[in-house]
């Protein structure tokens, strides 16, 4: 693949995989410590994230327990995940933080289909945006030291690369909306 292209194919890769961990916080119905991932704890003044400040573990398929390695950090990691927006109300015994994830209703599948079809309609516009900007980065190259034929089958090259990742978005959002309402 040509140089000039490359760019343009790492920038759709970032998008593609940005995407993929934004699914990964989408819960499901199962218990995944990714939905922990954005969640900051107030760490001697420092904001930590809590796998920095304790041991997280799936004992049950809809149950998250954090061992915090200091005892005295429960209350912080409590409030951290109350004011988050993953929607869980944390309970504690004065050693461990437990997370129970509540069965989804067949509403609550649904809202969640449509927020991933949401984020996936999101990355494929952000991908035809990269290759509008190499479209016109191209243009520019024919008015250069570059051929219209030369340009024209870079063109091919960057809409090709667009219609695959287009694809692969489509076929992550089918996996995960499929995942979410077979749980």
């Amino acid at each position: 693949m040509d140089d000039r292209i490359k760019a343009y194919e790492d920038r759709m890769k970032k998008t593609y995989e940005f995407l993929e961990g934004d699914y990964l916080g989408i819960r499901a119905g199962r218990a995944n410590p990714h939905v922990l991932d954005k969640v900051k704890v107030d760490y001697y003044g420092t904001p930590s994230s809590i796998q920095q400040v304790g041991n997280i573990s799936i004992p049950e398929a809809r149950m998250i327990q954090i061992a915090p390695w200091d005892k005295s950090l429960i209350k912080d990691i409590e409030r951290a995940i109350l004011a988050s927006d993953i929607g869980i109300t944390p309970s504690n015994d004065g050693a461990v933080i437990r997370l129970v994830f509540p069965e989804l209703t067949e509403e609550r599948r649904k809202d969640l289909v449509k927020e991933v079809k949401k984020k996936a309609e999101e990355a494929k516009v952000a991908v035809r945006n990269i290759r509008r900007d190499g479209n016109d980065a191209l243009k520019k190259l024919s008015k250069n030291d570059v051929s219209e034929d030369e340009v024209k089958e870079l063109e091919e090259d960057l809409q090709k690369l667009t219609d695959r990742f287009v694809k692969d978005i489509d076929k992550l959002m089918e996996e995960k909306s499929k995942e979410i309402m077979t749980v």
